[in-house]
């Protein structure tokens, strides 16, 4: 999903519909079929083979960065940093010396989707895993890269790697997810697309009713799914952190502030002070992704001074 360049819309309301087509690869312990999700071709789980490029002002590269940091795969999935703003063509590493990926010597990630697909004809999105020795775009899946991190890596997670998907659990877990994914990741940029009052009073009122859903369900437990934390709390959490800075004022969802919500402002510090969580937070190039590159919904490109972000750090009581 990543950040898609353009934004699309149905042609009803002129309603935010989002382009969900991806390079199904998959990455797999000694390259087998995978029994379960999208697969086009398969690729080997080998350390070192891959770098994984994703940014960090983008919430669906960020989930990514967050999942491997929680399994311990720094040291076999290097990690590429594009700058927060980019153009209609690709990403860039603005922020990189030379504006080069230091491993992959690119200036716009747009040449490693090129270098295996001469003309692809959709965005160029992150996170994105690219072959080092080639240069070639593997998959920017990206659901499935952090499904396979933790089910495709495990002979290199750390010894301590927490259960990102519980067996026992999983079954809800998947539908509690897809909520969190059509209801929330995705309902805040319906609401911020919204081609008409009509579609944007809808998606705003879906974005508020799962928000309410969730603000009860962890005013009586701890993590999404009870005391451990899960694949689900990530994929909430890169949503929630960017809530106040961006979603609320630029997308217009505004009812509430995030830090009017106490369960879910709690439950949003506890995961931010986590290790693997909030040191994967750049506050700054969220703003400026969001509104510098959104020239529709922000022409005059100006970032926003606010909100006070200090209470992040303060403590959540939530343990």
């Amino acid at each position: 999903m990543s950040e898609d360049l353009t934004p699309t819309y149905t042609s009803k309301g002129k309603g935010f519909d989002r382009d969900t087509h991806y390079i199904s690869d998959r990455i797999t312990e000694g390259a087998r079929r995978p029994e379960h999700g999208p697969v086009a071709e398969v690729w080997p789980v080998e350390a070192g083979r891959y770098r994984l490029i994703a940014a960090r002002a983008c919430p669906w590269a960020n989930r990514s960065i967050i999942v491997r940091e929680l399994l311990g795969l720094q040291d076999v999935i290097s990690l590429g940093t594009p700058g927060p703003t980019h153009d209609k063509r690709s990403w860039t590493f603005d922020l990189d010396p030379d504006g080069r990926d230091p491993v992959l010597g690119i200036e716009r990630l747009q040449e490693a989707y090129f270098a295996r697909f001469a003309d692809y004809p959709r965005g160029i999105t992150v996170p994105a895993i690219v072959e080092v020795s080639t240069g070639k775009v593997v998959t920017n899946d990206f659901p499935w890269i952090t499904h396979d991190f933790f089910f495709e890596w495990r002979e290199f997670h750390r010894e301590d790697a927490p259960d990102l998907w519980p067996a026992d659990l999983r079954e809800e877990m998947e539908e509690v997810m897809q909520r969190i994914y059509t209801e929330v990741n995705n309902g805040v940029y319906r609401c911020g697309f919204a081609g008409s009052q009509e579609s944007y009073d809808a998606a705003y009122e879906r974005l508020w009713t799962a928000l309410d859903w969730l603000e009860e369900r962890l005013s009586t437990r701890r993590y999404l799914m009870g005391d451990a934390i899960t694949e689900a709390d990530v994929r909430l959490f890169t949503t929630l952190v960017r809530f106040d800075p961006v979603y609320h004022g630029h997308f217009k969802c505004n009812r509430q502030k995030l830090t009017e919500m106490p369960a879910l402002w709690g439950y949003a510090r506890d995961l931010f002070q986590t290790p693997g969580f909030g040191d994967t937070v750049d506050f700054e190039q969220i703003k400026q992704h969001y509104y510098v590159v959104h020239t529709d919904i922000n022409p005059t490109g100006i970032v926003p001074q606010g909100p006070d972000l200090a209470g992040w750090r303060a403590p959540h009581g939530r343990d």
